[in-house]
């Protein structure tokens, strides 16, 4: 278990970089094999995962630095050398949180807000403006933290929700497999308040990326998981403008510090239709593919403009071994088609988030497949 010290959480005198295949892809370069990595790599399919949890509780972990860290670092060392980046833990709702929302993880159900949302009225009760410094500054002590503890092993990526994806959790409640009807009540019925609720998430956000990046973060990712539950129009109206005010504030914030702007992901689930605009005004470097787009096509919209992280069916971790190599491998063909003189990378990723009941050597093997054939024939990706 790491212990936090004094010194572990002052200065940033981090150690320096032994892997940058992922900052590489991320820009653009061409690079000797994929870089990969697992969204919720560390997580409940680890079994030293489940252990810490049965101690503690869901949110303490991400409220404590030391937790946090030992947690992050766990599938680092289980996967040495087969992992290019490891992800701060912590949750996209600590957002809600920040703002005066009660949010709580009972085991087995997910996330649960006791006291969502219900109307206009009930913004009153958020924290407006929230000191971000104040109420998130322990996932900066984290970040900070991991990074010392990573000694330079693989980059360290940070995270938020996006404004969109927050506002459906704090209206619908938790997650709702039969459709976020609460939320969507609000965006046709409420669209001025809607939009109030976006833009003060989306100044959260901003700040929030900033000071991660700030404390160690060497890229981040915004995820808009719900994105598939608008309709393009939808999606035009009240998640892409607050995406792409996220990116170009994020990158201008930071040179306005003297800081180098970090390489940016995007993650819209479900919002394929939306990679060509997003390639083009989103301000990311890296948009990230769900399982449902094949990698030829969202090349052929996005052109060589961005890189490209995917995209693989997570079930496909419960096919076996065989199935696991046979679809990796084709994957890897099928980014590789893409390439051409000069284009923008790729890093290799599931198309969602990794599930609790995925083997670990299963994981294993899915990450040594991508290390083979992502690099066959000895050419670049």
């Amino acid at each position: 278990m790491v212990e936090a010290t004094a010194q572990s959480l002052t200065g940033n005198d981090f150690p320096p970089l032994k892997n940058d295949l992922i900052l590489r892809a991320a820009r653009g370069e061409r690079t000797e094999r994929a870089p990969v990595w697992v969204m919720r790599q560390a997580g409940r399919y680890l079994p030293e995962f489940r252990k810490v949890r049965e101690k503690h509780a869901f949110f303490d972990i991400c409220q404590t630095p030391a937790l946090a860290t030992e947690i992050t670092l766990q599938p680092i060392r289980r996967y040495a050398g087969l992992l290019d980046a490891a992800i701060i833990f912590s949750d996209i709702l600590v957002i809600p949180q920040a703002m005066g929302m009660i949010v709580e993880m009972p085991e087995g159900k997910g996330p649960t807000f006791p006291h969502p949302l219900a109307d206009p009225e009930d913004l009153s009760r958020l924290k407006h403006p929230v000191n971000v410094d104040q109420e998130l500054g322990y996932v900066f002590d984290a970040i900070t933290m991991t990074r010392k503890e990573l000694k330079g092993e693989v980059p360290l990526i940070g995270f938020c929700g996006s404004p969109w994806t927050l506002m459906a959790y704090m209206i619908q409640g938790g997650g709702s497999r039969g459709g976020f009807h609460s939320a969507k009540r609000w965006i046709f019925q409420y669209p001025t308040a809607s939009k109030e609720l976006l833009s003060r998430i989306t100044t959260i956000c901003v700040d929030f990326l900033i000071g991660q990046v700030r404390a160690g973060a060497q890229l981040v990712q915004v995820f808009d998981s719900w994105a598939s539950e608008l309709s393009p129009h939808d999606f035009q109206e009240f998640s892409l403008p607050y995406l792409c005010i996220i990116a170009h504030r994020v990158k201008s914030g930071l040179s306005e510090v003297g800081m180098e702007p970090v390489p940016m992901i995007l993650f819209a689930k479900g919002a394929n239709y939306a990679l060509e605009e997003l390639a083009i005004t989103g301000g990311y470097d890296v948009l990230g593919l769900d399982w449902c787009i094949d990698p030829l096509v969202a090349r052929h919209l996005v052109g060589d403009s961005v890189a490209l992280q995917g995209n693989i069916d997570p079930d496909i971790l419960y096919g076996g071994k065989e199935a696991i190599q046979r679809e990796v491998k084709r994957m890897c063909a099928s980014f590789r088609s893409n390439t051409t003189d000069g284009p923008k990378g790729w890093i290799a990723n599931l198309g969602h988030g990794i599930t609790p009941g995925v083997s670990t050597e299963d994981m294993g093997h899915f990450l040594s497949c991508v290390h083979k054939y992502s690099r066959q024939g000895d050419e670049v990706v």
